[in-house]
């Protein structure tokens, strides 16, 4: 008779992959966060996306309800996911980036927390993987359900409903729009830019490339008005702003678009000197005073000295910032819609 461990591993781990897949369900995930997660290019495609919940949902039915053969090969394949997941978390925190992961649903911050949490999640798929073939073929551990497992079964899944539960916060509106042209050029607004409350551009210090030290709210008022994108070389998402930074800077020649990097001028790859040299804020003050420090970030400074536009995040939004930019500049939307591009690759 199959023990207590043989039933209760692919259990668990079967309520925590239907638990995801249905969060997924409810509130899909985007191209640019299996970007951030760093999902190659190659998987990174809108039908997979779509699949993935549903696939989660599947593996966890098969856990649940195979055993034997078909169990084992489901087991296996929880492993492989599992341990696919982890190192995809692991690499984020190890890079330190904040990006996030919808990994129940709602996107949260990648942390350590995450990573002992995935940990656990592959322990369970090389136990269940270790014992599901003693399970019956055709029912698997539900109906290897026997006395006391029962109470041992019940038990741990409802802690697993639980914790599914805990993590599964309500969905966060964002504000993603950029604003009218009168706010970018620092005319006075019209009584319908007011839903949008303008904050002063901070005066905190950001270094040139050169290693000159300037403020942003000085720099912001000189010239054009002023396109951040804070990004960094090691998460997913940036890559892509970073790849389509020529593109974005074509587009918009009226406003400077500078990289702002959390890293020294000689730490980065990515430090760009000449017409318009980055930014960098290691202390990362211009994160903490806009109250966003997740990469990439997009902020638009008027120069009137007031935030223009945003912060928004993530490369599928910040592209359509970018085309909503050049709408307020132009009129209509430019015949290349960058956020367009972007949903294509």
């Amino acid at each position: 008779m199959p023990g207590p461990l043989t039933v209760i591993s692919p259990l668990l781990l079967a309520a925590v992959l239907v638990a995801s897949g249905v969060a997924k369900l409810r509130r899909p995930d985007d191209l640019a966060g299996w970007a951030d997660l760093g999902v190659p290019a190659v998987f990174r495609r809108t039908w997979l996306l779509r699949l993935h919940p549903w696939g989660e949902i599947a593996l966890g039915l098969a856990l649940a309800l195979l055993g034997g053969l078909l169990g084992e090969l489901a087991a296996l394949a929880a492993v492989a996911l599992m341990a696919g997941y982890l190192v995809f978390v692991a690499r984020i925190v190890r890079s330190g980036t904040d990006a996030s992961c919808a990994c129940f649903g709602a996107r949260k911050r990648v942390t350590g927390a995450t990573v002992t949490r995935n940990a656990w999640y592959v322990a369970l798929a090389v136990m269940a993987a270790a014992t599901t073939w003693a399970n019956p073929p055709w029912g698997g551990p539900l109906l290897a359900l026997r006395g006391d497992s029962w109470l041992w079964a019940l038990g741990l899944l409802a802690a697993a409903i639980t914790v599914a539960i805990t993590m599964w916060p309500a969905p966060e509106e964002t504000s993603t729009g950029a604003q009218p042209m009168t706010e970018v050029t620092g005319a006075s607004a019209s009584d319908d830019d007011l839903d949008y409350i303008r904050s002063r551009t901070p005066a905190v210090p950001v270094t040139l490339a050169g290693g000159e030290l300037t403020d942003l709210r000085t720099l912001s008022m000189t010239g054009r008005p002023l396109l951040t994108l804070q990004v960094n070389p090691g998460c997913g998402s940036c890559v892509d702003i970073y790849e389509r930074l020529d593109v974005i800077r074509t587009t918009l020649p009226e406003v400077s678009v500078r990289l702002l990097l959390t890293q020294e001028p000689g730490d980065s790859a990515w430090t760009e000197k000449g017409e318009s040299p980055s930014l960098h804020d290691p202390h990362r003050y211009v994160g903490q005073t806009i109250g966003q420090n997740a990469t990439p970030t997009a902020v638009l400074f008027g120069l009137d000295g007031l935030l223009a536009g945003g912060p928004v995040v993530g490369s599928h939004d910040i592209f359509g910032f970018v085309d909503d930019i050049y709408e307020s500049l132009h009129g209509e939307r430019p015949a290349q819609p960058l956020a367009a591009e972007a949903g294509q690759s």
